[in-house]
């Protein structure tokens, strides 16, 4: 496992590299499309789009954006369609982490058009989907596992939200809770080598001015938490677990509207971007800081520059374009929406929570709301000290992060990422747990009452017993000994019928048997036994001691490992009550207490 670890971190290195050039790449593109469209210069700097002077006309720069979209989509690759993490873990998943090599050009191009013409997203998913598939391509080139590809797809989606965000640490959660599907060496060393990479290649950025140096969302100073503020968290976490809910609720509503609609009206999907399009340019004229990527205003909500009306405006306004527009399958992430909503939620709340100022409650708010709507609380809640260097919020996120995946959980059955897949056809489980494999040996479950052979007895002898003997017949495999029990080879009760069918019953045990079986050891997990059955292709296994002896010493078949799951679930499911608190009479005095005479009681 050691050197397994280690094997993929040079490539991964090399990963992360690329990636964080691309990610800051891509965020220049997303600005000259937005200065380009809005603005009419040249620029690549990131801006919002609220400060155009357009008028009415700017409606039109999202219809162009969505149709562009949805031209790339129909004549290009339709993968690029979606806000990137749902798709990176359909690749994970399904196709063994293989993405083909246009996709890497279409998904940041498709992202940045769309984004870049006012489209209410992030930049993050696409991003992730981008890196992850220069990560795939690079991992394509060697001679590679499904997983050692899969830990190289997820280090370029982990330096790339790096580079863009400084934020290795969450990266990392990101990728072990949304993109892993694994908490092992092999995987998170790796992804950590490259997260870690495109931090440094930053930091570098930042040195030459190509990057801001500071936090990308400040905290003004004495925003942080004071006393009352953790119950004021709980109530803040409730109250974004319930906008969770509705986030997605909106998101997938609003996609089966467009399936609902489309599938009366003959009208191409191509063509729905720039529906949604249209809906995304009227809630600018409404609200144009609910456009774009949203950086500023998010930054303006921390300063508490927006007032509490205005911030329901935001939220309502950033809620129907997102949504209609994703549901509209137009390409763009997920994560800086939720920020910007989630501080809105946590801006209106913030009068009436003790214990903090309006920043601190936009900070949790934003924490909050990814934690619920992704069911990542980890990443919750480092993503928000990394982006803002608060430390002083750290139990207070915890609480609202754990607040808002609980009532998420509660709420909905699936989080906005795992719908998506299990809208495909696939079932995703992020809980991680020991593996009930993992927790036993063979020893503990295998078969030690079993019939053996000796290599000289006779098969048809052997046919004879199993004909009359219903206890036998359930064994399938029988191990041949010799005389001091050391394991000469199986035969199975297959080769004994067929030998027996075949008039060739005086045959001895010793002509058919296979003398190289695979085995497994007292002493090794059921995991260990299982990935042997599963890779010889077998359904039992003699158990024998290790070394040159060989005494063999049971026989472990595939129902045994089912009692790995059954002391698991018994572990769950069965409750008792251990303690038993009996109360205890005082006693006055030293001495015992008399008793009273029987015609006295």
């Amino acid at each position: 496992m050691g050197m397994d670890a280690l094997r993929l971190v040079p490539l991964a290195l090399a990963i992360g590299v690329i990636a964080s050039i691309i990610a800051l790449t891509l965020l220049d593109l997303i600005g000259f499309v937005t200065n380009l469209c809005y603005y009419g210069r040249i620029d690549v700097r990131l801006t919002s789009p609220a400060g155009n002077h357009l008028g009415p006309w700017a409606v039109l720069i999202p219809v162009a954006g969505g149709l562009a979209v949805g031209v790339m989509a129909r004549y290009g690759s339709e993968r690029i369609r979606g806000h990137g993490i749902p798709e990176a873990m359909e690749t994970i998943l399904v196709g063994g982490s293989r993405v083909e090599p246009g996709l890497a050009v279409l998904k940041p191009i498709a992202s940045a058009v769309s984004i870049g013409t006012g489209g209410p997203f992030g930049a993050e998913g696409p991003i992730i989907l981008t890196g992850g598939a220069f990560g795939s391509l690079v991992a394509q080139l060697f001679r590679l596992s499904a997983a050692e590809r899969k830990t190289l797809l997820v280090s370029g989606a982990a330096a790339g939200m790096t580079a863009v965000f400084g934020t290795p640490v969450a990266s990392v959660l990101l990728a072990v809770e949304l993109l892993l599907f694994e908490w092992k060496p092999r995987s998170l060393i790796p992804v950590a080598a490259a997260s870690s990479l495109a931090a440094a290649i930053r930091i570098a950025f930042a040195d030459q001015g190509l990057v801001s140096p500071v936090p990308l969302f400040p905290v003004p100073p004495g925003a942080s938490p004071g006393d009352g503020a953790l119950v004021g968290a709980l109530v803040l976490g409730v109250a974004c677990g319930v906008a969770a809910w509705i986030l997605t609720v909106c998101v997938y509503g609003a996609e089966d509207g467009f399936r609902w609609i489309f599938h009366r009206i003959p009208v191409h999907w191509m063509w729905w971007p720039a529906m949604g399009g249209l809906v995304v340019g009227v809630g600018g004229l409404i609200d144009p800081r609910a456009l774009g990527v949203g950086y500023d205003s998010i930054r303006a909500e921390l300063s508490g520059q927006i007032s509490p009306p205005g911030l329901v405006t935001l939220f309502v306004v950033k809620l129907a374009i997102w949504s209609i527009a994703l549901g509209s399958g137009t390409s763009g992430g997920i994560l800086a929406p939720l920020l910007l909503m989630g501080g809105a939620v946590g801006g209106v709340l913030a009068p009436a929570l003790p214990g903090g100022s309006e920043s601190t409650w936009c900070l949790i708010g934003m924490s909050a709301a990814l934690a619920g709507v992704t069911r990542s609380p980890f990443t919750g809640v480092i993503f928000a000290l990394e982006l803002t260097h608060d430390q002083d919020a750290l139990l207070p996120l915890l609480i609202a992060c754990t607040a808002a995946d609980a009532v998420s959980v509660l709420a909905l059955r699936r989080s906005i990422l795992t719908e998506k897949v299990a809208r495909r056809g696939f079932h995703v489980v992020r809980e991680y747990a020991v593996d009930p494999l993992e927790a036993l040996f063979v020893r503990d479950v295998m078969a030690t009452s079993l019939l053996t052979l000796d290599p000289d007895s006779a098969t048809g002898d052997l046919a004879g017993l199993l004909a009359g003997d219903d206890r036998h017949r359930r064994q399938r495999l029988f191990p041949v000994i010799d005389r001091a029990g050391r394991l000469r080879g199986v035969i199975g009760q297959h080769d004994v019928l067929e030998a027996s069918r075949r008039r060739r019953g005086r045959m001895p045990v010793g002509r058919l048997m296979r003398d190289d079986p695979v085995v497994a050891y007292p002493d090794e997990t059921l995991r260990a036994a299982a990935d042997r059955m599963a890779e010889r292709g077998v359904g039992a296994l003699p158990v024998v001691d290790r070394g040159p002896s060989g005494i063999l010493r049971g026989l472990v078949v595939q129902r045994d490992l089912l009692r790995a799951r059954d002391r698991l679930l018994e572990e769950e499911r069965h409750r008792e009550r251990v303690l038993r608190v009996r109360p205890v009479r005082a006693r006055s005095g030293a001495g015992p207490t008399p008793r009273a005479p029987k015609e006295a009681r």
